[in-house]
Protein backbone atom coordinates (compact mmCIF):
# COMPACT_ATOMS: atom_id res chain seq x y z
CA UNK A 1 0.00 0.00 0.00
CA UNK A 2 1.32 3.45 -0.70
CA UNK A 3 -0.50 6.59 0.11
CA UNK A 4 -1.23 9.31 -2.72
CA UNK A 5 -2.56 12.68 -2.01
CA UNK A 6 -5.48 13.02 -4.86
CA UNK A 7 -6.10 17.12 -5.60
CA UNK A 8 -9.09 17.10 -7.18
CA UNK A 9 -10.50 20.53 -9.01
CA UNK A 10 -14.05 21.15 -7.16
CA UNK A 11 -16.99 23.99 -8.31
CA UNK A 12 -20.46 23.88 -7.47
CA UNK A 13 -21.89 26.82 -9.14
CA UNK A 14 -25.00 26.87 -6.71
CA UNK A 15 -22.58 27.07 -3.76
CA UNK A 16 -19.11 28.18 -4.71
CA UNK A 17 -17.90 31.76 -6.19
CA UNK A 18 -14.65 30.19 -7.91
CA UNK A 19 -13.11 26.97 -8.12
CA UNK A 20 -11.15 25.22 -5.73
CA UNK A 21 -8.35 22.33 -5.46
CA UNK A 22 -9.43 19.88 -2.77
CA UNK A 23 -6.75 17.25 -1.59
CA UNK A 24 -7.84 13.62 -0.32
CA UNK A 25 -4.98 11.11 1.22
CA UNK A 26 -5.93 7.52 0.44
CA UNK A 27 -4.05 4.42 0.17
CA UNK A 28 -3.32 2.57 -2.92
CA UNK A 29 -2.77 -1.01 -4.48
CA UNK A 30 -0.79 -2.17 -7.44
CA UNK A 31 -3.61 -2.23 -10.10
CA UNK A 32 -5.92 0.96 -8.56
CA UNK A 33 -6.73 3.22 -11.44
CA UNK A 34 -7.65 6.46 -11.20
CA UNK A 35 -11.16 5.84 -11.02
CA UNK A 36 -10.77 3.41 -8.29
CA UNK A 37 -9.53 6.19 -6.54
CA UNK A 38 -12.62 8.69 -7.42
CA UNK A 39 -14.78 5.79 -5.93
CA UNK A 40 -13.52 5.02 -2.48
CA UNK A 41 -13.13 8.98 -2.01
CA UNK A 42 -16.35 9.63 -3.32
CA UNK A 43 -17.96 6.36 -0.94
CA UNK A 44 -15.85 6.53 2.35
CA UNK A 45 -14.52 11.00 2.42
CA UNK A 46 -16.84 12.79 0.47
CA UNK A 47 -20.07 12.04 -0.93
CA UNK A 48 -20.21 15.32 -2.61
CA UNK A 49 -17.36 14.64 -5.44
CA UNK A 50 -19.04 14.42 -8.50
CA UNK A 51 -17.28 12.70 -11.95
CA UNK A 52 -18.89 10.72 -14.71
CA UNK A 53 -18.56 7.10 -15.49
CA UNK A 54 -20.01 4.07 -16.69
CA UNK A 55 -18.45 0.79 -18.35
CA UNK A 56 -14.96 1.05 -15.67
CA UNK A 57 -13.06 -0.40 -18.90
CA UNK A 58 -12.24 1.80 -21.34
CA UNK A 59 -15.01 1.68 -23.88
CA UNK A 60 -17.06 4.09 -23.06
CA UNK A 61 -15.11 7.10 -22.79
CA UNK A 62 -17.02 8.65 -20.14
CA UNK A 63 -14.60 9.16 -17.87
CA UNK A 64 -12.38 11.30 -19.60
CA UNK A 65 -10.49 13.83 -17.51
CA UNK A 66 -7.43 15.73 -17.13
CA UNK A 67 -4.81 13.98 -15.21
CA UNK A 68 -1.47 14.84 -14.13
CA UNK A 69 -0.69 17.51 -17.25
CA UNK A 70 -2.77 14.99 -19.69
CA UNK A 71 -6.18 14.23 -20.84
CA UNK A 72 -7.11 10.36 -20.64
CA UNK A 73 -9.52 7.88 -19.29
CA UNK A 74 -9.71 7.63 -15.36
CA UNK A 75 -10.80 3.75 -15.78
CA UNK A 76 -7.43 2.89 -17.50
CA UNK A 77 -5.21 4.92 -15.56
CA UNK A 78 -3.38 3.35 -13.22
CA UNK A 79 -2.22 5.48 -10.24
CA UNK A 80 0.99 3.47 -9.35
CA UNK A 81 2.31 3.86 -12.28
CA UNK A 82 1.80 7.97 -12.64
CA UNK A 83 4.82 7.38 -10.79
CA UNK A 84 4.05 10.12 -8.22
CA UNK A 85 2.84 11.25 -4.80
CA UNK A 86 0.46 13.70 -6.15
CA UNK A 87 -2.39 13.16 -8.94
CA UNK A 88 -3.72 16.17 -10.04
CA UNK A 89 -7.33 16.02 -11.72
CA UNK A 90 -8.90 18.46 -13.38
CA UNK A 91 -12.62 18.01 -15.64
CA UNK A 92 -11.76 18.49 -19.38
CA UNK A 93 -11.20 21.64 -20.98
CA UNK A 94 -13.27 24.56 -23.17
CA UNK A 95 -16.54 23.03 -22.01
CA UNK A 96 -18.46 24.58 -19.21
CA UNK A 97 -18.01 22.85 -15.81
CA UNK A 98 -21.56 21.61 -14.13
CA UNK A 99 -19.81 20.23 -10.72
CA UNK A 100 -16.35 19.33 -9.92
CA UNK A 101 -15.16 17.07 -13.08
CA UNK A 102 -18.88 17.03 -14.96
CA UNK A 103 -18.88 19.08 -17.92
CA UNK A 104 -21.74 20.18 -20.08
CA UNK A 105 -21.12 18.60 -23.54
CA UNK A 106 -23.85 20.58 -25.14
CA UNK A 107 -21.61 22.43 -27.33
CA UNK A 108 -19.19 19.36 -28.66
CA UNK A 109 -22.37 17.28 -29.73
CA UNK A 110 -23.93 20.47 -31.43
CA UNK A 111 -20.61 20.71 -33.16
CA UNK A 112 -20.52 16.66 -33.97
CA UNK A 113 -24.59 17.02 -34.86
CA UNK A 114 -23.42 19.07 -38.01
CA UNK A 115 -21.63 16.89 -39.84
CA UNK A 116 -24.41 14.11 -40.15
CA UNK A 117 -22.69 11.51 -38.01
CA UNK A 118 -24.88 8.76 -39.69
CA UNK A 119 -24.73 6.34 -42.56
CA UNK A 120 -26.83 7.66 -45.59
CA UNK A 121 -27.30 4.90 -47.40
CA UNK A 122 -27.24 4.65 -51.52
CA UNK A 123 -30.36 4.00 -53.45
CA UNK A 124 -32.34 1.71 -53.58
CA UNK A 125 -31.82 0.26 -50.47
CA UNK A 126 -31.45 -3.24 -50.27
CA UNK A 127 -33.72 -5.53 -49.67
CA UNK A 128 -31.89 -7.06 -46.29
CA UNK A 129 -28.37 -4.92 -46.16
CA UNK A 130 -25.29 -3.30 -47.93
CA UNK A 131 -22.96 -5.56 -49.12
CA UNK A 132 -19.26 -4.55 -48.35
CA UNK A 133 -16.26 -6.81 -49.20
CA UNK A 134 -13.68 -7.30 -46.94
CA UNK A 135 -11.17 -4.69 -48.63
CA UNK A 136 -13.89 -2.04 -48.12
CA UNK A 137 -14.47 -2.93 -44.54
CA UNK A 138 -10.97 -2.71 -43.58
CA UNK A 139 -10.62 0.93 -44.73
CA UNK A 140 -12.66 1.36 -41.62
CA UNK A 141 -10.53 -0.37 -39.38
CA UNK A 142 -9.74 1.38 -36.21
CA UNK A 143 -11.35 4.96 -37.04
CA UNK A 144 -14.59 3.24 -36.41
CA UNK A 145 -13.03 2.89 -32.27
CA UNK A 146 -13.71 6.74 -31.35
CA UNK A 147 -15.73 6.84 -28.42
CA UNK A 148 -16.55 10.17 -28.00
CA UNK A 149 -14.68 10.46 -24.82
CA UNK A 150 -13.95 14.38 -25.52
CA UNK A 151 -10.26 14.10 -24.73
CA UNK A 152 -9.30 15.14 -28.26
CA UNK A 153 -11.83 18.44 -27.74
CA UNK A 154 -9.96 19.40 -24.59
CA UNK A 155 -6.52 18.96 -26.21
CA UNK A 156 -7.42 21.09 -28.85
CA UNK A 157 -6.19 24.89 -28.67
CA UNK A 158 -8.51 26.12 -31.39
CA UNK A 159 -11.50 24.97 -29.67
CA UNK A 160 -10.47 26.56 -26.67
CA UNK A 161 -10.90 29.79 -28.71
CA UNK A 162 -13.46 29.40 -31.58
CA UNK A 163 -16.61 27.49 -30.34
CA UNK A 164 -18.09 26.78 -33.71
CA UNK A 165 -14.53 24.88 -34.87
CA UNK A 166 -16.10 21.11 -35.31
CA UNK A 167 -13.43 19.73 -33.78
CA UNK A 168 -11.21 16.72 -34.10
CA UNK A 169 -13.68 14.35 -33.25
CA UNK A 170 -16.23 15.44 -35.49
CA UNK A 171 -13.79 15.83 -38.06
CA UNK A 172 -12.71 12.10 -37.64
CA UNK A 173 -16.11 11.06 -38.06
CA UNK A 174 -16.20 12.50 -41.35
CA UNK A 175 -13.84 11.11 -42.50
CA UNK A 176 -14.94 7.47 -41.10
CA UNK A 177 -17.93 8.22 -43.54
CA UNK A 178 -15.95 9.47 -46.13
CA UNK A 179 -14.34 6.29 -46.58
CA UNK A 180 -17.28 4.20 -46.57
CA UNK A 181 -18.48 2.63 -49.29
CA UNK A 182 -22.13 2.25 -48.51
CA UNK A 183 -22.65 5.94 -48.20
CA UNK A 184 -24.26 8.50 -50.21
CA UNK A 185 -23.04 11.89 -48.87
CA UNK A 186 -19.60 12.37 -49.60
CA UNK A 187 -20.36 15.55 -51.65
CA UNK A 188 -22.23 16.73 -48.80
CA UNK A 189 -20.27 15.93 -45.70
CA UNK A 190 -16.83 17.56 -48.16
CA UNK A 191 -19.16 20.76 -48.58
CA UNK A 192 -20.19 20.76 -44.20
CA UNK A 193 -16.23 20.82 -43.47
CA UNK A 194 -14.99 22.96 -45.98
CA UNK A 195 -14.75 26.27 -44.63
CA UNK A 196 -13.07 28.51 -41.22
CA UNK A 197 -15.04 26.32 -38.89
CA UNK A 198 -14.05 22.98 -40.40
CA UNK A 199 -10.68 21.45 -41.85
CA UNK A 200 -9.18 24.78 -42.19
CA UNK A 201 -9.26 25.76 -38.72
CA UNK A 202 -7.25 22.73 -37.73
CA UNK A 203 -3.46 24.29 -37.48
CA UNK A 204 -2.00 20.69 -37.32
CA UNK A 205 -0.66 20.74 -33.47
CA UNK A 206 -1.36 17.34 -33.43
CA UNK A 207 -2.70 17.92 -29.46
CA UNK A 208 -5.53 15.58 -30.62
CA UNK A 209 -3.65 12.97 -31.43
CA UNK A 210 -1.62 12.61 -28.68
CA UNK A 211 -4.10 11.99 -25.90
CA UNK A 212 -6.55 9.85 -28.02
CA UNK A 213 -7.37 6.68 -25.67
CA UNK A 214 -8.00 4.37 -28.66
CA UNK A 215 -4.59 5.59 -30.50
CA UNK A 216 -6.63 7.40 -33.46
CA UNK A 217 -5.28 10.06 -35.21
CA UNK A 218 -7.98 13.04 -35.57
CA UNK A 219 -4.78 15.02 -37.40
CA UNK A 220 -4.27 12.67 -40.05
CA UNK A 221 -8.30 12.42 -40.97
CA UNK A 222 -8.53 16.13 -41.29
CA UNK A 223 -5.33 15.98 -43.85
CA UNK A 224 -7.08 13.59 -45.76
CA UNK A 225 -10.04 15.35 -46.00
CA UNK A 226 -7.99 18.19 -46.86
CA UNK A 227 -6.36 16.72 -49.59
CA UNK A 228 -9.79 15.47 -51.03
CA UNK A 229 -10.77 18.69 -50.96
CA UNK A 230 -8.22 19.90 -52.80
CA UNK A 231 -7.90 17.24 -55.02
CA UNK A 232 -11.68 18.03 -55.71
CA UNK A 233 -11.29 21.56 -56.33
CA UNK A 234 -8.56 20.81 -59.01
CA UNK A 235 -10.14 19.02 -61.14
CA UNK A 236 -13.13 21.27 -61.50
Amino acid sequence: MKKINFKIFRFDPEINEAPYFDNFDISVRHGDTVLAGLFYIQKNIDPSLAFRFSCRGAVCGSCAMHINGKYCLACETQILELNTDTITIQPLGHLQVLRDLIVDFTPFYENYSRIKPYLVGKEPAPEKEYIQTPEERSRLNNIIDCTLCGACYGACATAGINKEYLGPAALLKVERFLRDSRDSIANERLRIVDDLHGVWRCHSIFSCQEVCPKNLSPAKAIAEIKKKLLLKKVKR
